[in-house]
């Protein structure tokens, strides 16, 4: 199941996709939470209960698609050079602030506060990088169900509630300057995140499924997720090793080669650029530069 959280004249809540149609699963049944954070909290029975009223929920006209988790309970946490291809381009780039390792031994995390988070359709604003360093990341990203501190590999992807897609905009010439991450990557509208979170049971096996961004059309990324440096149950291990994770929590992967920094000369983002990223299953998030 596809879930979303979404608006019309009724007010904001959460609905199902069913190909590009939104459905009302709150009007069938009304016990069911009208925000996404409280879906996810009350786990497989409130799930169950969402799965239930979709297969006779009407479709809303009009419909506005928000972020699927507008305000997560953190930042969005974020995984730096997690495919090989991209840690050798960002490398060879100049941006990588004199990194010792081309491929990290650890992840890399930083974040992004929720300030940064936009839907599909709403629009990345250029003025926010006076830089002229404006690029894009396209990723995968999970959501985390059952919260934890100190969560094992062997059983992090039962912690796991789906998927959704982010793009890690980046100011680059910031993101060099400041060298710690956040100041070039989490900046206002820098997170474009949805359409929709892919519930993890539609996803027996998350190293199968693709990503794909294009620009203007043109493509520029294309991945399989099995490519990842450190997989998601690493990267479940590592951050709560220390942090405690809590429902709701969204972990962005990494994204993989062929972002603007890995053309020689790099190419930025203009104005009116188009950036549209694809998740096998999941569907399409798309954002113009503004």
């Amino acid at each position: 199941m596809r879930l979303v959280t979404f608006s019309d004249a009724g007010g904001t809540r959460i609905g199902a996709l069913d190909g590009e149609a939104v459905l009302d699963i709150t009007a069938v049944d009304g016990s069911l939470p009208r925000d996404m954070l409280a879906l996810i909290a009350g786990g497989a029975a409130t799930l169950a209960g969402a799965r239930a009223a979709a297969a006779h929920a009407p479709k809303v006209q009009g419909a506005r698609l928000l972020a699927p988790i507008p305000r997560p309970p953190k930042n969005v946490f974020c995984v730096g050079k997690n495919y090989h291809e991209h840690a050798k381009e960002f490398a060879g780039s100049g941006f990588d602030g004199g990194a010792a390792n081309v491929v990290p031994p650890y992840p890399v995390v930083f974040s992004k506060p929720h300030t940064s988070i936009i839907a599909t359709g709403e629009d990345i604003l250029a003025d926010m990088d006076p830089s002229g360093g404006l690029d894009f990341e396209g990723e995968l990203a999970f959501v985390i169900g059952q919260g934890g501190r100190g969560i094992s590999r062997t059983n992090a992807l039962n912690h796991v509630f789906g998927y959704t897609i982010v793009n890690d905009v980046t100011a680059r010439h910031l993101q060099k300057r400041h060298s710690q991450w956040i100041l070039g990557k989490g900046l206002d509208t820098f997170c474009p995140m949805g359409p929709a979170i892919l519930t993890a049971d539609e996803v027996p096996d998350p190293t199968r499924l693709e990503l794909t961004t294009w620009v203007n059309g043109k493509q520029r990324q294309h991945a399989p997720v099995a490519d990842l440096i450190f997989d998601i149950p690493t990267l479940i291990e590592a951050i709560s090793a220390a942090i405690t994770l809590e429902p709701g929590d969204v972990v962005a992967t990494g994204t993989p080669a062929g972002v603007g920094i890995g053309l020689n000369p790099p190419v930025f983002m203009q104005r009116g650029d188009v950036v549209r990223i694809s998740v096998t299953g999941i569907g399409v998030l798309e954002n113009t530069v503004r």
